[in-house]
C-alpha cells in the first residue's frame, strides 16, 4: 500500500523549514545506512540529534499524529525521529530495502521499520530528477510531491532516489513500527475506514455504521500487536 498525504505543512511553512534548513551543516548520509545501503547511497545528511532536527521532527510527529489519513493509513506504534537528508550535484541512492530494525539513538528503544515515509521540503519545479521510485506488489512507482506533502509505503519495498541533476532535494525521511504489522491488513483496516467516514457523511445516523465500527475495532484488535 502507498499513501501520498498531501499538505502537512503548507507551502509556506515547508518553505521557513527549508530555509532553515539550507543554512545547517550537512554530513556523510551513509552514516545511518546498513552495510549494504551505504555502498549504493551518495547524499548527505543532518547529523543524528541535531538540535534543528529534533526542533522539526517534534514538530513533523505532532502534524501527523493529528492527521487522519496517517494515523488511519499506519496506525502507528512507534515513529523513529525524523531525519533530514540533501540530494544536488548528481547525489543519488540505489535501489535498498531499509534495515528491519532500528535503534533509537540515545535510548534503549527499537522501531521495526514496518512503514516508510518521505516528507518532501523542496518544490519539484526547483530541482531536476530525485524522484523516489518505489517497487513493490502495486508496481513501479515514481514519487515527487508538492513541499510539505509526504508518502507513506511499506518498508519492505525496494526503493531508490534517482539522481539529482539540477537544484537541490531536500526532506525528511524516518520509520514507523505500526500496531498492525501486516501491509494487507493495515490496507483492509484503511479501506473499511474510509467506507465508515463516507457513510457518516453520505448517511448520518444510518444503523450500519455502529455495525461497521465494530467490524472495525474487532478486526483491529485480532490484528493489533501491543
Amino acid at each position: 500500500m502507498l499513501i501520498e498525504i498531501p499538505q502537512i505543512f503548507s507551502p509556506e511553512e515547508a518553505r521557513a523549514v527549508r530555509d532553515r534548513l539550507e543554512a545547517a551543516d550537512w554530513i556523510d548520509g551513509k552514516v545511518t545506512a546498513g552495510h549494504r545501503s551505504a555502498q549504493v547511497k551518495n547524499n548527505r545528511q543532518l547529523p543524528e540529534g541535531h538540535p534543528l532536527g529534533q526542533e522539526l521532527g517534534n514538530a513533523i510527529i505532532e502534524r501527523l499524529t493529528r492527521n487522519n489519513v496517517f494515523m488511519s493509513a499506519a496506525v502507528p506504534r512507534r515513529i523513529f525521529p525524523p531525519l533530514f537528508n540533501r540530494y544536488e550535484g548528481g547525489e543519488e541512492f540505489g535501489y535498498h530495502i531499509d534495515n528491519a530494525i532500528r535503534p533509537i539513538k540515545g535510548s534503549t528503544e527499537r522501531v521495526r521499520t514496518d512503514l516508510s515515509m518521505t516528507l518532501f521540503f523542496s518544490e519539484p519545479d526547483t530541482y531536476e530528477g530525485g524522484e523516489l521510485v518505489i517497487q513493490d506488489t502495486f508496481g513501479v512507482r515514481e514519487v515527487k510531491l508538492p513541499a510539505g506533502s509526504a508518502v507513506l509505503y511499506p518498508g519492505t519495498s525496494l526503493h531508490k532516489v534517482n539522481p539529482v541533476t539540477q537544484g537541490a532535494r531536500i526532506s525528511a525521511f524516518f520509520w514507523l513500527q505500526s500496531l498492525v504489522r501486516e501491509d494487507s491488513e493495515r490496507a483492509l483496516l484503511l479501506q473499511l475506514d474510509v467506507a465508515i467516514q463516507r457513510l457518516m457523511q453520505d448517511a448520518p445516523g444510518h444503523a450500519s455504521i455502529d455495525e461497521l465500527t465494530g467490524i472495525y475495532h474487532n478486526l483491529l484488535r485480532k490484528w493489533a500487536d501491543v
